[in-house]
């Protein structure tokens, strides 16, 4: 017989001193993959994206937004590669956000970006200061969080000693950016006096100078002296408050008047612009059993939070165990006793706990799945087919290692997924050799020969078959957005599996089968060469699939009651017993609170909402400790990293981070607990009239809020009046939360008006007036101090004492010097001020001006869908501002605003669009792909379809499968469905192929269809049950139950259905062309 590829590859290792070899470097292969691959809890996702911030001061808004913003938008815009560009501008400065599409080459972008603004400097109007272009990465976000807490320490002290253990902790290699937040630094602060000032005759402006010429040095050049060249030096610096005091700030009647005397210095810190407190929950005892109870009870303690980012392709583990063992070493030489350290974050331990839950799924449907075959095989064969787990297992550990993947929760469960494909190829290739060593033709030959002569007789449609799984899945990575990225693990190690699994099942399944397997002595009557399995399933099954093949009226009864459950159970979800979703929230450890006030709100106040908050929150049971960061931000997570938290610095900002109990020691989900907490924070908020939200960690790739609805026009005013209304409609839809806009609150502002004339006349320039009005109001940092052993830079400050600087009167009554009279006079001679409303900011997306109006979704429906179709009918019955209608758009920005008025949807309803669509249209693609590659391989058009047109049956399974379990229909389920239509068709590939085999040998079609479904129903149902069993371990996540329930529903339903509608089917297909 001439053996064509399957048979000769088979034949060259069945015997080979390499297979085990291979078997045993494989295994070594995974083991080295699983130790050295990077451990992290997300993938990591390119998303270019580059923050450039520009100002011109004194500008107004639309001085900002006409001059700067709409020429640098138009130019970036060119750049090839960019997919969004966003703009926020402001009084005096503006930001833009620009983002590439998923999987752009981050430092190509950045200097695409770079050498554009490099290039058109030219064109830069005057005044403008900047721009400054920051790259963002997803290894800027901090995989730890150190907070330094004390009964008896202050913020600015806790900051001198955490700065200390930033210096030690930088040393590592692999740390990367540090931010210490909250304190304040050192600095040295000069507090005029304006009454003593004005008795001495001296300006504040000529303070200023005075330091600033004072705390000069440089170099001034070189001369030759005795055949030596020496550099000279010119100046000083300020060192310490004496040196500051000390120093003559002027001179009036040949009288030297030093600083002292018009001025006090303190050596201390600036006043505070932000505070940081920490407090802990009943549930503290559960993670810092070592603090004592006592100092966890006394109420909210001052905080300093050092977070840690690491390097690119770092272990998150190791470097997180690295920087607590340096910690142990800093406590005995750094850290007071009285200072404690809580590790508010930790990725990498989070990392490591979900690695090692997954991996211990992993396990489980290992050994579920080998349970299944020694229950259903004899205990050698189950043995031998086995053996193809651990070694595939750790062949795709090794790809994905290879690949650059790191070891994440995406990549644990693409190995869980595909833990249920492992054994199929061996297990079918083991069944066929069983049969062929039965044959009485194949007594007494040598078992090696026969090895290859059975999977010469597979082997063919068994890698097409696999070819069909990695068609299926494939697709899949190709979604856009950054969810592609992100489940792009589980189509590629689905893939990489089953091809490594075949090349596993001909290379160690025959090596093993022909040495392992003691092959049973047959009786004469086992003696055929096709003889029919009669085992208990056997007949079972021959019993149901009979009649459908012979008897015409029962096979149409059930092709109508198959076709009638696919149309019901798609019609759950236009009913909504099944609802659709992106992804429905993970179990985590924390969530935030982010606070808003009404812009102009002191700090105090904030400090004050965010203090009542707190103490709400520390209520909770599951509640282990809250970080309140007033003025400031919190570390930001990844969905922080999109939503720009960091930049959130401002006086009415704050955030709360609250960390949780660790879910084996709490019985609610995080997102329950979130739940039940909004209502009472959004209550505590609205006392200080401000906007609270609960941000969680969102399940997948972030969004700027679950819920947005832009808003386009011709003019601002336009806009917020629309936005006004969308708002009050939002706030009557069903399920909609934490809603709000960005339209600020009017912020009173006072603009002090120069006399040019008059000040020109007395030789005073705008700029002296601009400079001694900001030291009234804000201060003016003149320069840093000569401070080497501060670990920080050490600001000298120039400023009124607090008490004058409370209203205009304070700051008219400063005095300015004319520099060539000497002349001195106040600034209400010189400036009127005049009370205003501060400019609102204005944003842009992709050039075009927008309004946002955000929310989040929840209560029953919890999906953006849903509030969304309600939107849509209300919406359409809005008037824009100019009363004409209001368009309304789904996916894309309207590309011209100018002339009406129009709403477009986003956040998470973008995503979720953009996914299922491209789901679909990989399904789609799967399908023709798949047919495509059967008419090669069958060359014909319609045994394909046969072959095909069972997969739908499956939703027979899966949709009510979510409707029973009360789950979301996801995005994973939509993965999971699409994978087991590749897996039904590679049993049907596998069936058919086998019928069309028993024909050539002479067999009849009615008897060849049904012999082949019994021969095939065993390694058909075995395979359902393996993928089954394997995807049981999911149902308890969160994130992949929909893709476990679909893999699960929709293999039981394949079992009932498709096992017998591919044979009926195909039976019916060749009836009716061969006219029989």
């Amino acid at each position: 017989m001439e053996l064509n590829f399957s048979g000769r590859f088979v034949g060259k290792w069945v015997n080979s001193k390499l297979t085990p070899l291979f078997i045993v470097v494989s295994l070594l292969f995974g083991y080295f993959a699983f130790t050295y691959i990077a451990r992290e809890e997300e993938p990591q996702i390119v998303v270019p994206m580059v923050d450039i911030f520009v100002g011109l001061p004194g500008a107004g808004t639309e001085q900002v937004e006409n001059r700067v913003i709409r020429p640098l938008e138009k130019l970036l815009w060119e750049i090839p590669g960019i997919e969004y560009i966003y703009s926020n501008v402001s009084e005096e400065q503006a930001m833009v956000i620009v983002r590439f599409r998923v999987g752009e080459d981050l430092e190509r972008s950045l200097v695409k970006i770079t050498e554009k603004l490099e290039h058109h400097k030219d064109r830069i109007p005057p005044g403008v200061v900047g721009p400054i272009v920051k790259n963002r990465t997803i290894d800027d976000v901090p995989f730890l969080a150190l907070t330094f807490w004390s009964r008896t320490y202050g913020h600015d002290e806790l900051r001198r000693v955490v700065a200390q253990v930033t210096d030690h902790l930088k040393a590592i290699p692999e740390v990367s950016a540090t931010t210490l937040i909250g304190g304040m630094p050192r600095a040295m602060v000069v507090e005029i006096d304006p009454v003593r000032l004005a008795g001495f005759g001296v300006s504040a402006f000529e303070v200023m100078q005075a330091l600033q010429g004072a705390n000069a040095k440089f170099g001034v050049g070189e001369f030759d002296r005795a055949d030596q060249r020496v550099s000279v030096m010119a100046g000083g610096f300020l060192r310490d408050r004496g040196d500051v005091e000390q120093l003559v700030v002027a001179v009036r009647d040949r009288k030297p008047i030093r600083l002292l005397d018009v001025a006090a210095v303190r050596d201390a810190t600036d006043e505070p612009d932000n505070h940081v407190f920490i407090d802990f929950g009943p549930a503290a005892g559960t993670v810092m059993p070592d603090v004592p109870e006592a100092l966890r009870q006394g109420g909210p303690a001052a905080a300093v939070t050092l977070s840690v980012a690491k390097r690119p392709g770092t272990n998150a583990i190791t470097l997180g165990d690295e920087i607590r063992r340096k910690l142990e070493v800093l406590r005995r030489t750094v850290i007071p006793e009285e200072v404690q350290v809580t590790t508010t974050r930790d990725y990498g331990a989070t990392a490591q706990e979900k690695a090692d839950d997954l991996f211990t799924s992993m396990i489980q449907a290992v050994v579920l799945v080998m349970i299944i075959l020694f229950l259903t095989l004899s205990a050698r064969v189950a043995l031998v087919s086995s053996i193809s787990i651990p070694v595939t297992l750790a062949l795709t550990l090794g790809a994905f290692y290879l690949l650059g993947f790191t070891m994440n929760r995406i990549t644990l469960f693409a190995l869980i997924f595909s833990v249920g494909l492992l054994t199929d190829d061996a297990v079918v290739v083991l069944e066929n050799m069983l049969r062929h060593i039965g044959m009485p033709k194949n007594r007494g030959r040598v078992k090696a020969e026969i090895a290859q002569e059975a999977i010469h007789e597979i082997g063919d449609p068994t890698i097409l078959a696999n070819i069909a799984i990695v068609l299926a899945v494939m697709p899949m990575a190709l979604v856009s957005g950054m969810m592609g990225p992100y489940m792009e693990p589980i189509p590629i190690g689905t893939a990489a599996a089953a091809m490594l699994s075949l090349l596993v099942a001909y290379v160690v399944t025959p090596w093993a089968g022909i040495r392992f397997i003691q092959f049973p002595q047959l009786s004469e009557a086992d003696l055929q060469d096709d003889k029919i399995p009669d085992s208990v399933f056997e007949r079972f099954y021959r019993t149901i699939i009979t009649p459908l093949v012979r008897v015409p009226k029962v096979r149409f009864v059930f092709i109508l009651v198959a076709v009638g459950l696919v149309i019901g159970a798609a019609l759950l979800v236009p009913l909504q017993f099944v609802k659709v979703k992106m992804l429905p929230f993970d179990n985590k450890s924390e969530f935030q609170v982010v606070l808003d006030l009404p812009e102009g709100s002191t700090l105090e106040t904030t400090t004050a909402a965010a203090m009542d908050i707190s103490d709400y929150l520390k209520t909770v049971p599951e509640v282990t400790d809250i970080e309140l960061h007033a003025g400031t931000s919190g570390p930001f997570n990844f969905n922080g990293l999109v939503r720009h938290y960091f930049l959130r610095r401002a006086s009415h900002m704050a955030d709360l981070q609250v960390n949780l109990a660790p879910k084996t020691k709490r019985t609610r989900q995080s997102h329950e607990i979130a739940l039940s907490v909004r209502a009472s924070v959004q209550e505590i908020a609205r006392r200080y009239r401000a906007n609270a939200k609960i941000a969680e960690v969102p399940p997948g790739p972030p969004v700027l809020q679950t819920l947005v609805v832009e808003v386009y026009g011709p003019t601002e005013e336009g806009r917020q009046a629309l936005a006004s209304q969308v708002r009050q409609l939002m706030a009557q839809t069903p399920g909609v939360v934490d809603i709000d806009t960005y339209t600020e609150e009017d912020q009173p502002q006072t603009l002090f008006e120069v006399d040019q004339a008059k000040a020109a006349l007395l030789g005073v320039s705008p700029d002296q007036i601009a400079q001694t009005i900001r030291i009234g109001v804000a201060g003016a940092v003149v320069g840093l101090m000569d401070m080497p052993r501060e670990r920080e830079d050490v600001a000298l400050l120039v400023r009124l004492p607090r008490p004058a600087r409370s209203g205009d009167q304070a700051i008219l009554a400063l005095r300015v010097t004319a520099p060539a009279t000497g002349r001195s006079v106040t600034l209400g001679e010189l400036a009127t001020p005049r009370r205003k409303i501060k400019d609102k900011s204005r944003y842009h997306k992709n050039l075009q001006p927008v309004a946002y109006v955000t929310a989040d979704v929840a209560g029953a429906e919890e999906s953006p869908v849903y509030p969304i179709l309600d939107l849509v009918k209300t919406l359409g019955t809005l008037r824009g501002p100019d009363g004409g209608g209001v368009e309304q758009w789904h996916t894309r920005v309207p590309f011209e605003t100018t002339s009406g008025y129009a709403v477009k949807f986003d956040g998470e309803w973008q995503i979720t669009y953009e996914v299922f669509r491209d789901l679909g249209l990989a399904f789609a693609a799967v399908m023709f792909l798949i047919y495509i590659l059967m008419v090669g391989w069958y060359q014909d058009f319609i045994t394909p379809i046969g072959i095909l047109l069972p997969v739908p049956f499956s939703l027979a399974g899966v949709l009510p499968g979510h409707a029973l379990l009360g789950a979301f229909f996801t995005a994973t389920s939509m993965i999971g469905f699409i994978s087991g239509a590749g897996i039904i068709v590679r049993n049907s590939l596998l069936l058919v192929d086998f019928i069309i085999e028993l024909e050539k040998r002479g067999q009849k079609l009615e008897d060849a269809v049904i012999n082949a479904a019994v021969i095939r129903f065993r390694p058909m149902v075995l395979t359902s049950l393996s993928t089954l069993i394997g995807a049981t371990v999911m149902l308890s996540d969160p994130i992949f139950q929909g893709l476990a329930i679909a893999i699960v529903f929709g293999e039981l339903a394949s079992t009932c259905l498709t096992r017998v509608a591919v044979p009926v089917i195909y039976y019916q297909i060749e009836k009716v062309r061969r006219g029989l």
